[in-house]
């Protein structure tokens, strides 16, 4: 349990190096044990998530060293095929051993997943998936014990939605099936073409990512060294920039790829804020007085990502208008409204639609992290407030944020935490 300490009412100035993508690393990570290898990831940021997934590593029996961004994962050595619920409970995308390990050995035995409470997740697609490639799962006790009687084996897999991480499954368990497997409405975040990219380096035949359609042609994987250098973080970016929209200031963002986050910049350029982007750059300048955008609808991608969607209702706080937020993807992603209500926030939710209508000021107070992009919504209302506020927060922004206070100071916010 940590309390961050923020004093709002100071503008965001400065250059940031963007950390690199939680979302990429965690399943590139779990596709590490697809074969016997040594693999080395670079750019991979300082996440409670990553660590938990370091943990999951050897307890499965790789070798897993880390030297600043640095992690080799010698997964040579892998014996188990079973992950603890102690560690399952701990990360929402531990799911995504499933493929890998019965890609691997043809068998795994694992505990439902945990995470960000966001509402009803199932993984039923990434069983589907699974069962489609010749996977027999069955429930035992609150576990999933799977198992491939015989063998895996290419398959035709219509989803019936773009799910990210049932998409990330069928990829990954689909390299060991014997034949070629086609995903069709498939999800195709930039993720995803990360995770193809990493593949297609361990001698996988995978195609397509990035479209609705994921081509893999399954086969023996070899034992290699591989390096990967992990694509910057899309959502983090939209932080900072949100950040820097509500509190007034001028950020410039190093090592981006603005064309992964457009409809983020798109709608701070509606709220009023300058946005200048050049290569892996972005600089966004904002006065602090925003104007409400058009809706916000969040979708799969390349529509507005629902884990941006608290950021941007965050930053449009104390915006003139009315902003609308339509959330497409989690059921109960407004439940952090409830905690800016308590810094003088003007918000009224109904089903999945939440309506801000934009205050001349607001007050910090006491307040509960309830998630993690929830949680970094707050400290942006905070930043933008009068006043000071303690968030209370579990753990839940230190999941997705490198050194978020201290690189937040190091752009004019008075911050901590303790």
């Amino acid at each position: 349990m940590s309390v961050w300490h923020i004093s709002g009412g100071r503008r965001l100035s400065g250059s940031l190096a963007v950390q690199g993508a939680k979302n990429a690393v965690l399943p590139i990570m779990a596709a590490s044990v697809l074969a016997p290898g040594q693999i080395e990831l670079l750019n991979v940021p300082e996440l409670r998530d990553v660590d938990t997934t370091v943990r999951i590593l050897r307890t499965l029996g790789c070798g897993v060293e880390r030297e600043g961004d640095a992690v080799n994962i010698d997964s040579r050595g892998l014996a188990r095929s079973e992950i603890p619920h102690s560690l399952m409970r701990e990360l929402r995308s531990s799911v995504i051993f499933l493929g890998a390990l019965l890609a691997r050995c043809g068998r795994a035995r694992l505990s439902m997943p945990g995470g960000c409470e966001l509402g009803p997740r199932p993984i039923d697609l990434h069983l589907m998936a699974l069962r489609a490639l010749g996977a027999r799962i069955d429930e035992r006790g609150g576990d999933l014990v799977c198992t491939t009687p015989e063998g895996l084996h290419g398959a035709d897999i219509a989803l019936p939605t773009p799910s990210v991480g049932a998409t990330e499954n069928a990829m990954l368990c689909a390299c060991a099936a014997e034949g070629e497997t086609v995903i069709t409405n498939a999800a195709r975040e930039p993720e995803i073409t990360e995770l193809q990219s990493f593949l297609r380096k361990l001698g996988a035949e995978v195609s397509g990512a990035g479209s609705a359609t994921v081509t893999v042609r399954g086969g023996p994987l070899s034992a290699r060294r591989v390096g990967h250098r992990i694509m910057p973080d899309r959502i983090v970016s939209a932080t900072y920039l949100a950040a820097c929209a509500a509190a007034g200031g001028d950020v410039e963002l190093r090592g981006v790829c603005p064309e992964h986050f457009s409809t983020v910049l798109r709608s701070l350029s509606e709220c009023g804020c300058d946005i200048m982007s050049k290569g892996a750059r972005v600089r966004l300048r904002s006065d602090g007085n925003l104007t409400a955008p058009m809706p916000v609808i969040t979708g799969p991608y390349p529509g507005f990502p629902t884990d941006a969607q608290p950021l941007m209702l965050a930053a449009c706080l104390r915006a003139k208008g009315t902003s609308v937020f339509v959330e497409n993807v989690f059921q109960n992603r407004f439940r952090f409204t409830e905690e800016l209500l308590r810094l003088g926030a003007r918000i009224h939710t109904e089903g999945r639609v939440a309506v801000v209508t934009g205050v001349q000021a607001l007050h910090g107070a006491p307040a509960v992290a309830t998630d993690l992009r929830g949680g970094a919504a707050l400290i942006i209302a905070a930043l933008s407030a009068e006043g000071r506020t303690e968030l209370l927060d579990s753990g839940h922004v230190a999941r997705g944020y490198e050194r978020f206070d201290e690189n937040l100071r190091a752009l004019g916010a008075d911050i901590s935490r303790t």
